[in-house]
């Protein structure tokens, strides 16, 4: 256990030296106290920043309360609660392409459920939130001009490679989901087959049977999503989609309370933008591109850089690091209990 603590630790050191790595080299030459004492601290930066918290604590009872309906009655409200934020504290540590998700079998087995059924769960709410991108980013981009989201036709590389990695990434998400959706909804068996057809060609053989796995698994969970209601998936989209609308909203708190001109759908419309391309992203949790990302794209809407630093730290302050500390006393107890039990069988 001591060996898996030490590897944590030199996990969660990566990221926060990356973070601060990045931070010192965005701000290196325009950061000034002069300028940093300037800002202010009023009941408004307070409030605001109090809200944004309230925000952090949406998202967790999002996600918890969606664990909470899927695995009834296995997990109690603590249980769930639990289980969210481990899956949080693994995505802080692991690159965002991977995330928590592939740990959360492991998690929901820790606290009881069987492994057959916790992978079902797990890919049923990775479903749910590749659907709630499909559907709300068309959305977002057709309110908003495609100028304040991406710039106009003098914008520099930096907007240019943001639109095309974000539309690269989003088409990769459509294709996903609707893989999901008709394996996990229409034809199981069928693309169970095609995956394993498709990974039988030499260059993929390699993972094809990790890829029967995903198959079996699918089919498993289509049996079990057939018996759920129409209004138990009612209550896990919409705590899917609060979870999901705290999280961008945490920067519209910020914004309102350190600068309260600039609009609140454009905040949002670029947070999901944000959120896009970091599911892609190759360092732990995105530490350091989270913070490049925020200080390039919200640059023209905030005009004092040392005030981008104060905005993009508190941002990533309760919305990332406050995972690291929470998590570890949490993980030494799964360890503890992993030791001295049998997982539940399938």
């Amino acid at each position: 256990m001591l060996d898996n603590l030490k590897r944590l630790l030199w996990q969660m050191v990566i990221p926060i030296a990356i973070g601060v790595g990045v931070a010192v080299w965005l701000f290196k030459d325009e950061f000034s106290i002069d300028d940093l004492a300037k800002i202010s601290f009023g009941w408004r930066e307070i409030l605001g920043i109090a809200l944004a918290l309230v925000f952090v604590a949406g998202r967790d009872f999002g996600l918890t309360w969606r664990f909470h309906t899927i695995a009834k009655p296995s997990l109690s409200w603590r249980k769930s609660l639990k289980v969210d934020l481990m899956c949080a504290f693994t995505s802080a540590i692991t690159p965002s392409a991977v995330g928590g998700s592939a740990l959360a079998i492991f998690f929901l087995n820790t606290e009881g459920v069987k492994v057959g059924r916790a992978t079902a769960l797990t890919l049923t709410t990775l479903f749910l939130d590749e659907l709630f991108f499909v559907i709300v980013c068309p959305v977002m981009v057709l309110c908003l001009p495609f100028e304040q989201l991406f710039g106009g036709l003098d914008r520099g590389a930096f907007l240019q490679g943001l639109e095309i990695a974000f539309w690269l990434v989003y088409a990769g998400i459509v294709v996903w989901t609707a893989i999901l959706f008709t394996g996990i909804l229409l034809k199981p068996q069928w693309v169970r087959d095609m995956l394993i057809r498709l990974f039988s060609l030499p260059v993929l053989r390699r993972w094809q049977g990790n890829v029967t796995k995903v198959g079996d698994n699918i089919v498993a969970t289509s049996e079990w999503i057939k018996t759920c209601s129409a209004r138990w998936w009612a209550n896990v989209f919409f705590a899917t989609v609060l979870s999901w609308f705290c999280r961008f909203l945490i920067v519209n708190a910020l914004f309102w309370a350190f600068l309260p001109g600039v609009s609140p759908l454009l905040v949002f419309g670029r947070q999901l933008v944000v959120w896009v391309v970091l599911m892609v992203s190759p360092t732990p949790g995105g530490s350091g591109l989270s913070e490049w990302i925020f200080t390039e794209y919200y640059g023209d809407l905030i005009s004092a850089p040392n005030l981008a630093l104060v905005i993009a730290l508190i941002w990533r302050l309760i919305t990332y690091y406050i995972y690291l500390v929470v998590g570890v006393p949490i993980l030494t107890t799964y360890f503890r209990r992993k030791k001295n039990q049998t997982p539940q069988a399938s």
